[in-house]
């Protein structure tokens, strides 16, 4: 095992462009209970991009090491550790950051496995964006047949994810994409695909469900389309859940609930699910790799940078760009 790896340092709070590739970063150590990995592939997240901003609820604090996802081989544990063993394939998350280097540690318990004939950089995804999808659907969005679902930002790689797996579901789709991905969301299955730019965009989506509304929406682009996502959903029973801020924050008062949004608000975080019900979580896991068995949702094809371009990467993805998953190759 070498001392030294490379990797991409953040050194400010000021986003991506102080994002530095350092040579000399040491190899991390497994502790109890968890494992050293050799990633082949790093998913990039929006995570990456709102810790880069601090804007990130407990973002470490620069200068750490980036990234929160990553794939690759198993070359070592730590004590207690009896699976995944070394050889496995695995792909996992960590908050703390590491995962734009060569080698990163996981807790044993957060990896899950590559699945059979799967590349490493496919199996991107599994850990962040298609769990987010799958609980915001389910879990805090109780997503029902039948019931009329809105999907912002459905040409990224959560929103490709919920547009497969609420078709699956027996839902009516409308997402919002910019105009030159509208293509590629229809052939995902949406239903309809709405001009995520438009200025009236709640007033196309009343029309589109004739004057109801979205029984859920799934809530990531914030800023300005926050206040939109709420006029679109359905009166008193319809949910809106938040998972994301991509385009910033945004407010709403009590006077807003009781007089102008009568909606159902929740909030979700991928993290906090994972520490308050590991137990519903685990069976966001479990009903996922049904899916994938069932063909739902198949092996990615993430758009590959060199580690060095991860600063070019993370731009791209904050300037809504990019289709789909994108991946750092150390």
């Amino acid at each position: 095992m070498p001392a030294t790896m490379r990797a991409l340092q953040q050194t400010t709070r000021s986003g991506p462009r102080d994002l530095r590739l350092v040579t000399d970063a040491p190899v991390p150590s497994p502790g109890p209970g968890e494992i050293l990995v050799r990633v082949t592939a790093a998913g990039v997240n929006f995570v990456d991009l709102s810790q880069a901003r601090g804007t990130f609820a407990g973002a470490p604090r620069p200068p750490y090491l980036a990234g929160i996802e990553g794939a690759g081989e198993v070359v070592a544990v730590g004590a207690g550790v009896t699976e995944p063993a070394p050889g496995s394939h695995v792909v996992g998350v960590t908050i703390g950051g590491g995962a734009f280097a060569e080698y990163l540690v996981l807790p044993a318990a957060a990896a899950l496995p590559v699945p059979d004939g799967w590349a490493d950089e496919q199996a991107l995804g599994l850990a962040v964006s298609w769990p987010t999808a799958l609980a915001a659907l389910r879990v805090a969005g109780e997503l029902a047949a039948g019931q009329t679902v809105l999907i912002h930002a459905a040409a990224g790689g959560t929103g490709q994810a919920a547009v497969r797996i609420a078709k699956h579901l027996g839902a009516t789709v409308l997402a919002t994409a910019s105009a030159g991905k509208h293509e590629l969301v229809r052939s995902l299955g949406a239903d309809a695909v709405l001009d995520s730019r438009d200025p009236d965009l709640a007033a196309a989506v009343l029309a589109a469900t004739g004057g109801a509304g979205a029984d859920l929406v799934l809530e990531s682009a914030g800023g300005a389309t926050f206040e939109a996502s709420l006029a679109a959903a359905r009166r008193v029973t319809g949910r809106v859940v938040v998972y994301g801020l991509a385009g910033g924050e945004a407010s709403i008062s009590n006077w807003d609930l009781v007089y102008r949004h009568q909606v159902h608000l929740v909030g979700l975080n991928l993290g906090m699910l994972i520490r308050s019900a590991p137990q519903t979580f685990g069976a966001v896991l479990g009903e996922l790799f049904e899916l994938i068995g069932a063909g739902v949702l198949g092996p990615g094809r993430p758009t590959e940078y060199d580690l060095a371009d991860g600063a070019k990467a993370l731009a791209a993805l904050e300037s809504r760009s990019t289709v789909g998953r994108l991946a750092l190759r150390p």
